[in-house]
């Protein structure tokens, strides 16, 4: 029997309507598989808060109420993993700074609370902030450093402050980006070392010192201000 021209016409709609339903089920599946690597994540911070820096996968995955596998199919290793946990730091963390350095006009006072910004971030979290700076060992090579990247964010925003106080002097603002760069260097290694001597003065101390010795390299160039 020949098919009417209605049968015919049929199957384009049939093959269009199957396509939308895969792309549907498709678009769930992604949203869950969102939504799961974030509660993994999750996880990893509870973890690393009960645990410590050095906490292990079968810590994280008991930590979700979960195995260790399942967690590896949102994630395809530790070091994917740490990716995560590292940019949702990230996130977290250039806000603060951003916001510490819009909060005056006067350069001095912006590298102070950003500096102060930064240390209270570490001290609110230390375990996690050794977590991320100092990653365990990883499946393999973590690629592109997200704290790497969120230095040179938070690099460039000082570079930015350091502009502002060349040009007030009327002064060249080539040296901004390397003392910007390097003001936060100074700021994490200072940062490193006061945790592992386990704090031994206040952070407000501590922010005072290195707003002090960051600042001294601009105090030939830059306008005067009062402390």
């Amino acid at each position: 029997m020949r098919r009417s021209s209605q049968d015919k016409i049929a199957k384009p709609r049939d093959r269009r309507a199957s396509k939308a339903e895969r792309d549907r089920r498709d678009s769930r599946w992604d949203e869950h598989r969102r939504a799961r690597r974030q509660q993994l994540v999750d996880a990893t911070l509870a973890a690393v808060a009960k645990h410590g820096a050095g906490v292990g996968m079968d810590e994280i995955a008991a930590e979700a109420g979960t195995s260790k596998t399942v967690v590896y199919r949102h994630f395809a290793d530790r070091a994917e993993l740490y990716i995560a946990v590292c940019n949702r730091v990230a996130a977290q963390l250039l806000p603060k700074l951003r916001a510490a350095i819009e909060s005056s006009d006067r350069p001095r006072d912006m590298v102070a609370a950003a500096i102060e910004a930064y240390l209270a971030f570490l001290e609110a979290d230390p375990e996690l902030y050794r977590f991320v700076v100092h990653p365990q060992t990883l499946d393999r090579p973590a690629g592109s450093d997200p704290l790497s990247s969120l230095s040179d964010l938070v690099g460039e925003q000082a570079a930015a402050v350091v502009a502002v106080a060349l040009r007030q002097a009327g002064r060249d603002t080539a040296a901004a980006a390397p003392w910007g760069h390097g003001v936060v260097g100074l700021v994490r290694s200072a940062a490193d070392w006061w945790l592992r001597a386990e704090r031994p003065m206040l952070r407000s101390e501590l922010a005072s010192h290195l707003t002090d010795l960051a600042w001294a390299g601009l105090s030939g160039v830059a306008p005067q201000e009062e402390k």
